[in-house]
């Protein structure tokens, strides 16, 4: 296959289900996909169809599907299995998004559609194989398709696939059509298959929320609160109405989706953003319990110091760390953080009697169609959002109930009371986005591991407190799963002081797991003078899939052997981390290099991934890539924060990260012949922090607990060398929390002794 095959160059076209059809003019196949994944979907066959197979008489393969593609490569990841099973050109395949009245699915859209979509291609590949076999009076079996033309070699007819759509449509459709067995294929899993939406954003033709206009619209920027519970005192409308291009001022009300919010609408974004400017919008601080919310740490340490609800229990925990040979623990505390997406949010609302028309590149979730039509009091089926090209898939953007949506549909709302019935486009700046938005809550995990006189895991306790989006606690909680499972386990939700509305964070759930227990499991094997990559493995039995991850990531990354020392007086460490979610098995092995200024540089990165099939192994690199690039940011950097108000503003002071901090990553897929997994790139975003400190560990004996770290640290003394075994803990009879014997203000583990601002500076201590 050429290295440089890529889909023809276009937009994501958004066309309803009734243009669909009459367009057609050949072949249309429905199908249903449903949301939990390909063997839940092939039990809701008899639900409506919500994507389409059509070949049409061009010779096109079209794809209609509900699934937004935001930059995950889900489109071109249905147009290769189409491709495949029919055997049509994959020049000649696309996908086209339709708007979503029942809910477009989120993440998992090659698990849900793998199956699916792949067996209507292989219907109507032996639909086309049928007519074929009729018109030209040949056995089926003797006809072949390649690269959309149907051949029957013996008579040497040839046929393209267009050309027999319409009589394939007057077919009926087999039951149980054979798909092609792994060994066969020709575009699954393999290299040098482009993305379909490369060229359009390379050339600036791909249509975000932001490009896309409606006739008369008006542009809203909006002036909000600068900390949760401050409240609107005044502005000067006035001034805002003598900006050239200004149309109206508007207000609306608090509401729990979001704070009260006033903004300027206008002909265009640049007169918007100004008379947002001179509003000069004026706050009142909240009540003094809100105040409070402003620095919760005293308030998340107070709720991990008592008993929380426990949503994972077996065993005899306490009975277990009291018969531990040794005992390790500490506090793991992550930040508040905001995803500061490359594309600001963005919006456009049109509002009709009874309908509400939204446009935005967004996942589409029931509950926010349910929560706008409810504000609204107009039927569910009246909201319809299209979903355009997204630059950035989490944050506010990815909010359930609605969020800035809501704000988005309440402007609009409020400009028609004012006699502006036209199209809102809301506009946030990237100022907005990170003053405004809602953030990722702080995290506090504090947790311990109990061992037996060999060093095996005996004992699991895990007390979490930190908002999650999740309604059921056990979601938001820190929980051990396997493979470190071991016979006793507590896992904690502890209650956290309100605040506010916590945002979708990539890895938002597993990243303060996968911190915790891989950076514990490291600290056990050093305490059992154990190498981390055979300690981990002794503890992998009855779990293949981890061995054969661990397994793969250290032989790439050639661990055990000695890093080079290219610097003079550097200290160079490998840490490795084992994390398992969302069907995805992943294994990272990173390198690090501390020069001796003290400047921390992490300088590759090995990912062995087991994520069944890769449908488009260019597009799980991108995506691996993207996601191991914004987990570092989260480990070298964090917004400084003041009275819960993030301090900087664009990208030029916000912490993203730079080219050169950007490690050499290298990917190695474990084969196999599993439906894909629902997620590939959290995984990744969450697993890189452990084993970036498990690898700075390893440099420099020096143990975080703290994120994110900082890039410039103290050196160690000479003399140290990686992979120094740790002395075992002392196994205690306190009360869980109480300090350990000796420790003190400079070690770790002592963070509940530590200063706020210290913490979330991530101060390294010795």
């Amino acid at each position: 296959m050429d290295s440089d095959v890529v889909l023809p160059e276009h937009s994501i076209h958004n066309v309803s289900r009734r243009r669909f059809m009459p367009a057609a003019g050949g072949l249309v196949l429905g199908l249903n996909i449903g949301q939990a994944g390909p063997r839940e979907a092939a039990q809701t066959a008899a639900r409506s169809p919500n994507a389409f197979v059509r070949v049409g008489k061009d010779g096109w393969v079209t794809v209609l599907a509900k699934h937004l593609d935001a930059d995950q490569g889900a489109h071109t990841g249905l147009a290769t299995l189409v491709a495949e099973e029919l055997d049509a050109d994959w020049r000649q395949v696309r996908v086209e998004g339709s708007p979503a009245q029942a809910g477009a699915g989120r993440n998992g859209s090659m698990a849900e559609s793998y199956l699916p979509i792949r067996r209507a291609g292989a219907i109507a590949r032996a639909m086309l194989v049928q007519a074929a076999a009729q018109q030209w009076r040949v056995p089926a079996g003797e006809i072949v398709i390649r690269d959309g033309i149907v051949r029957h070699p013996h008579s040497q007819r040839q046929a393209g696939i267009g050309h027999l759509a319409a009589a394939a449509a007057a077919l009926p459709a087999p039951q149980d059509p054979v798909l092609k067995a792994p060994a066969d294929f020709q575009l699954i899993g393999k290299e040098g298959v482009g993305r379909a939406d490369n060229p359009a954003k390379t050339n600036g033709t791909a249509v975000f929320t932001q490009d896309f206009k409606l006739p008369g619209m008006l542009v809203a920027v909006a002036a909000r609160a600068p900390r949760p519970g401050a409240r609107l005192a005044g502005y000067d409308g006035q001034a805002a109405r003598g900006v050239a291009g200004v149309r109206a001022v508007v207000e609306i009300p608090a509401t729990p989706q979001h704070p009260a919010v006033v903004a300027v609408l206008a002909e265009n974004t640049w007169a918007a953003r100004l008379g947002r400017d001179a509003l000069q919008a004026r706050w009142q601080e909240g009540s003094p319990h809100e105040q409070a919310l402003a620095d919760p740490l005293d308030g998340y340490r107070a709720a991990v110091g008592q008993p929380g609800l426990a949503v994972t229990q077996e065993g005899d925990v306490d009975a277990a760390f009291a018969s531990a040979a040794s005992v390790i623990e500490a506090d793991f505390l992550q930040p508040l953080a905001v995803q500061a997406a490359m594309e600001p949010l963005s919006c456009l609302v049109r509002l009709e009697e009874r309908r509400c028309d939204i446009w935005n590149g967004e996942p589409v979730d029931p509950a926010d169609q349910a929560a706008i039509a409810r504000y609204l009091k107009v039927p569910v089926g009246g909201v319809t959002v299209t979903a355009l090209h997204a630059g950035g898939n989490a944050g506010p953007r990815r909010g359930a109930q609605a969020g800035y949506l809501i704000e988005a549909v309440a402007l609009a709302s409020a400009a028609r009371r004012q006699g502006l019935d036209v199209p809102i486009k809301l506009t946030w700046t990237r100022e907005d986005d990170l003053h405004g938005g809602h953030v990722r809550p702080m995290r506090l995990q504090r947790a311990r591991l109990a061992l037996d006189a060999a060093g095996t895991p005996l004992a699991w306790h895990v007390r979490h407190a930190g908002l999650s989006r999740q309604a059921d606690p056990a979601q938001g909680a820190a929980r051990v799963d396997p493979p470190y499972a071991a016979p006793h386990q507590r896992v904690e939700q502890c209650s956290p002081p309100d605040g506010d509305i916590p945002a979708w964070y990539r890895s938002d759930g597993q990243a303060p797991v996968a911190f915790a227990a891989e950076t514990l499991i490291d600290q056990a094997a050093l305490a059992a003078g154990r190498d981390p990559v055979a300690y981990r493995a002794g503890l992998l039995a009855g779990q293949p899939r981890h061995a054969r991850a661990l397994a793969m990531a250290a032989q790439q990354a050639d661990w055990g052997r000695p890093l080079p020392r290219t610097i003079p007086n550097t200290r160079r460490g490998r840490g490795v981390a084992l994390h398992a979610a969302c069907g995805t098995v992943m294994a990272l092995v990173a390198e690090v290099t501390v020069r001796p200024c003290g400047t921390l540089k992490v300088d590759r990165v090995v990912c062995a991934v087991d994520c069944g099939v890769a449908i488009n192994p260019g597009v799980l690199r991108a995506q691996l890539e993207g996601a191991i690039g914004a987990g570092l940011a989260n480990c070298l950097h964090g917004l400084s924060w003041a009275d819960s108000e993030a301090q900087q503003d664009r990208f030029h002071d916000s912490p993203v990260l730079r080219m050169d901090e950007m490690p050499r990553v290298e990917m190695h897929i474990v084969p196999s012949s599993e439906a894909p997994a629902a997620g590939v790139g959290a995984v990744a975003a969450a697993a890189v922090a452990p084993a970036v400190g498990n690898a700075l560990h390893a440099a420099t004996a020096q143990r975080l607990h703290t994120l994110p770290f900082s890039t410039k640290m103290d050196m160690p003394a000479p003399g140290v060398v990686p992979f120094m075994p740790a002395a075992p803990a002392v196994a205690r009879q306190q009360a869980y929390g109480a300090p350990l014997p000796g420790r003190t203000a400079s070690h770790r583990g002592a963070d509940s002794e530590k200063r706020p601002q210290e913490l979330e500076t991530g101060a390294l201590a010795a």
